[in-house]
């Protein structure tokens, strides 16, 4: 029977070769183990190991957080737990026409047992504390909104002395305030050119009425010739008006192929403005400048009979005649 075992020759020429057969695949191995347990790192901390995203802290500032709203986990407070805090929705600049009443509007969230308070920046007076007026000024007033939760500052009769800062104040610790900026304006109406206008007769009446210092533009703007209000339609037609609305209002009164009977005053009356008026003369053949001349040569010789008259009263010889 032969033997199944290698001749002690063939074991001891093939020991080194086994030797160095089984360090290549001792290495082969490592190198396996450290690859597979890379990737099973990689794999564990994808789905093992869910990830904490803490977003930057200026998120919460564009947000109207502030330090004080931020948990020590860097994560901001709920709406419930934040405390009082303005809504800055709402315009900080509040126009208001002399004499209408204004309102600046406050609206704060979550104020629980808190208080809101106004205060005016020119003097540092306060206006009102709650619903309770602060200041022996009547015309300052609290109207509460509790559906909106508003407290807003009203001003009854306001003049343009009236304009300024007003703060509206959290009672807080310390206290926190928002800062609004009150505008009282005297609406103005001018017409260009005024106050007489000198047209030729035949060419095209243009009066320009401008408005401007409203907190809206008016409805209306109505136009008088002479105390009458002018008729579109009518049949002396060529009249007409157009109007532009805005921040500054304007309107135009077009009168086409003027004759003499379209002199005399013209008035713009806007609705929330004052009225302001214009002379208009329609000149045939004349020169402005002679129609200046000859009122003041006019003008001139009824002074000049006047004072005669005077002279006359108190001369002597008009006292013995008296007599």
């Amino acid at each position: 029977m032969r033997s199944s075992f290698l001749p002690a020759t063939e074991y001891e020429a093939s020991g080194p070769q086994l030797a160095a057969t089984m360090r290549q695949l001792a290495v082969v191995m490592i190198i396996l183990n450290i690859n597979y347990g890379h990737l099973h790192c990689s794999y564990t901390m994808d789905i093992d190991e869910p990830h904490t995203y803490t977003p930057p802290k200026h998120y919460f500032q564009t947000s109207s957080f502030d330090d004080n709203e931020i948990n020590d986990d860097g994560v901001g407070k709920s709406p419930l737990d934040r405390g009082p805090y303005f809504d800055i929705s709402a315009s900080r600049n509040v126009t208001a026409l002399v004499g209408n009443t204004a309102y600046l509007n406050c609206r704060v969230r979550n104020l629980g047992n808190r208080t809101v308070s106004w205060i005016r920046h020119r003097d540092l007076h306060l206006l009102t504390v709650g619903k309770a007026t602060y200041t022996s000024d009547q015309r300052y007033q609290s109207v509460h909104n509790p559906q909106l939760d508003d407290w807003s500052l009203k001003v009854l009769y306001p003049q343009q002395r009236d304009s300024g800062v007003y703060e509206c104040q959290i009672s807080t610790t310390p206290p926190v305030g928002y800062s609004m900026t009150l505008s009282v304006v005297e609406p103005v109406t001018t017409i260009v050119g005024g106050p007489d206008l000198y047209i030729d007769t035949g060419s095209t009446v243009n009066l320009t009425c401008i408005v401007q210092y409203l907190p809206e533009p008016p409805p209306m703007i109505q136009w008088t010739h002479n105390g009458v209000e002018i008729n579109y339609d009518s049949a002396r037609g060529g009249v007409s008006v157009i109007t532009e609305k805005g921040d500054i209002t304007t309107s135009y009164l077009l009168i086409q192929r003027a004759r003499s009977t379209d002199s005399g005053k013209y008035t713009c009356l806007p609705s929330m403005a004052n009225p302001t008026t214009v002379h208009v003369h329609v000149l045939n053949g004349e020169h402005p400048a002679a129609i200046q001349l000859g009122r003041q040569i006019r003008s001139n010789c009824l002074l000049l009979t006047i004072l005669f008259l005077l002279l006359m009263a108190i001369s002597p010889g008009h006292r013995y005649a008296d007599r």
